[in-house]
């Protein structure tokens, strides 16, 4: 098995981000059309949970439930403790070699245990810039994972995901890798809540 993708970096950087927001900027809206801030820090603990039993193949309503399903609430009043508590459980489940083996479960898809941590990956760094642009931060995640999402997003169709992306963006010549990211996957790289 090649080396383990680890959810760390992006879990400590969404953290990070997330430690300086007021309840003030709650309803601030996000570069994911219709959704707020607080939509969609609450988004984050759920896909943490979830993403949490399909690393340690605990199957049953968390990983049979599509997100959809669950629709955009509000933030819970303690959405930072647990977003924090989960996040830890998150890394911690992937950090085992277990959960990148065989398949597992997510969202009522069932897909290889490899490919699932990347999905996880996906949702934590992209909602994680989505929430900092929408909190005037800057994101950056490191290398490595910039290295890891650009393969990822790489093979998904350009015209969008149902789910997952929008259509891709074409990016500027002098655009960062991390931009290439963002707009492979749906997202415009210069996004502003203006």
């Amino acid at each position: 098995m090649s080396d383990l993708v680890d959810l760390g970096p992006a879990g400590e950087r969404l953290l990070a981000v997330t430690a300086t927001i007021g309840d003030a900027q709650l309803d601030s809206p996000t570069p994911c059309e219709g959704r707020t801030v607080g939509q969609m820090l609450q988004h984050l603990v759920g896909l943490c949970v979830a993403f949490r039993a399909a690393g340690e193949k605990d199957f049953g309503p968390l990983t049979d439930t599509s997100p959809d399903d669950a629709g955009w609430p509000e933030p819970q009043a303690d959405w930072r403790d647990a977003l924090s508590a989960n996040v830890e459980a998150l890394v911690a489940a992937w950090r085992s070699p277990e959960s990148h083996e065989g398949m597992t479960r997510a969202g009522g898809v069932d897909l290889p245990g490899e490919v699932g941590v990347l999905v996880a990956l996906d949702e934590l760094v992209l909602h994680g810039w989505d929430v900092a642009r929408a909190t005037g931060q800057h994101y950056e995640p490191d290398p490595a994972t910039t290295a890891t999402l650009q393969a990822f997003v790489e093979g998904f169709d350009e015209g969008g995901t149902p789910g997952m992306f929008g259509p891709a963006l074409t990016p500027g010549e002098d655009a960062s890798a991390f931009d290439r990211v963002l707009a492979r996957s749906g997202r415009d790289p210069h996004w502003s809540a203006g």
